[in-house]
């Protein structure tokens, strides 16, 4: 088969790689159909991730059919629809039984295109699938369900959910990327005030806009921090999502919220950021950080299935599975291309 194979820092290829075979009972097969790219993917090619290693393939988020299953395989069967979760369960340690699926011991959290080979490729090893495939609804699109793969779980688990929004919060929002539009679309969920979104590119605050924000922000123009002291009495926002995984948005972020507020850091990091204890020790913040569980997902297939959220906005840009070299010059060169979700779909 063909997949995106990693060969060290800004070096990606796609090539001939052997077919993934059953290697556990509880393993399938997924014959890949539709695919993204993350920018987590972009992090990995940066180098910040050095646990990925030269001849991985990479890619954590797909929609495919499952073309075979171990003898342990219970709760599906060839021919099935499924979403590949970014997060892999084995349902046994005592993080999944806790539902803190990423902190997995037990084989399994995030190890495609991580540990193990990934979804960038025709077909894919999904290992504990009885615990890591989710079934795609009747009705539910490729475009739609390929979302549910990572961010919108992550937004709304890692940015939503850490960051505790309530009703009538003012939630700030800094990096109007995917992860970001996809916190605006779940924050909504708790009917917050004001969600303001940040951003240095003027086509990601116009998709901000269209995804629920009331108030956007470009730095180059406008001071962040005294938009949302003048919309908070002078206090601070409530929720600060950091959405981005530089040092200076996470500093940023630290300084726009309230005493008494949440800072949820959802941006992969490859750097040190400072933290400034000696200006926040007294403020009563609370600072989260995390990687995704995926424990929401079922809860956000119901809610997509059932018309509540709208994903078909998210993808800007289609490719097929061969495009692969294309489709990462786009979605590396956002600012400029506008893109927000890359799909790439297999030619049947």
């Amino acid at each position: 088969m063909k997949a995106l194979v990693y060969h060290g820092p800004g070096q990606r290829n796609w090539e001939e790689v052997a077919d993934p075979v059953i290697d556990d009972p509880a393993d399938a097969v997924v014959r890949v159909d539709t695919v993204t790219i993350c920018g987590t993917d972009l992090h990995i090619l940066r180098g910040d991730v050095p646990a990925v290693t030269d001849g991985r393939i990479l890619g954590h988020e797909a929609v495919g059919t499952i073309t075979a299953v171990g003898p342990g395989v219970r709760r599906f069967a060839v021919g099935d629809r499924v979403l590949v979760s970014c997060i892999t369960s084995c349902g046994s340690c005592r993080y999944c039984r806790e539902n803190s699926y990423g902190q997995c011991i037990g084989g399994g959290g995030w190890i495609l295109g991580h540990r193990i080979d990934g979804t960038q490729a025709e077909y894919v090893r999904v290992p504990f699938a009885d615990n890591s495939l989710y079934p795609v609804p009747d009705g539910v699109t490729d475009d739609q369900m390929i979302v549910l793969a990572d961010i919108l779980p992550t937004a709304y688990e890692v940015g939503v959910l850490n960051g505790n929004v309530q009703p009538a919060d003012v939630v700030a929002i800094v990096g109007a990327g995917p992860i970001g539009l996809a916190a605006i679309m779940t924050a909504r969920l708790f009917s917050p005030s004001h969600i303001v979104a940040i951003d240095l590119a003027d086509t990601r605050l116009d998709a901000a806009r269209s995804f629920g924000a009331d108030v956007v922000v470009n730095p180059a123009r406008h001071d962040p921090r005294e938009v949302i002291l003048g919309l908070t009495d002078g206090l601070g926002a409530d929720v600060v999502m950091e959405a981005v995984g530089l040092p200076q948005t996470f500093e940023q972020a630290v300084t726009l919220v309230r005493p008494g507020g949440h800072v949820a850091n959802v941006g992969v990091h490859g750097t040190a950021a400072t933290l400034h204890l000696e200006d926040i020790w007294i403020k009563n913040i609370t600072i989260t950080t995390g990687l995704v569980d995926t424990f929401s997902t079922p809860t956000l297939i119901k809610l997509l299935a059932s018309g509540k959220l709208d994903t078909t906005s998210m993808v800007t840009h289609r490719f097929g599975l061969d495009e692969f070299t294309r489709a990462y010059d786009v979605f590396g060169d956002a600012a400029a291309t506008g893109a927000l979700k890359v799909l790439l779909t297999a030619k049947r």
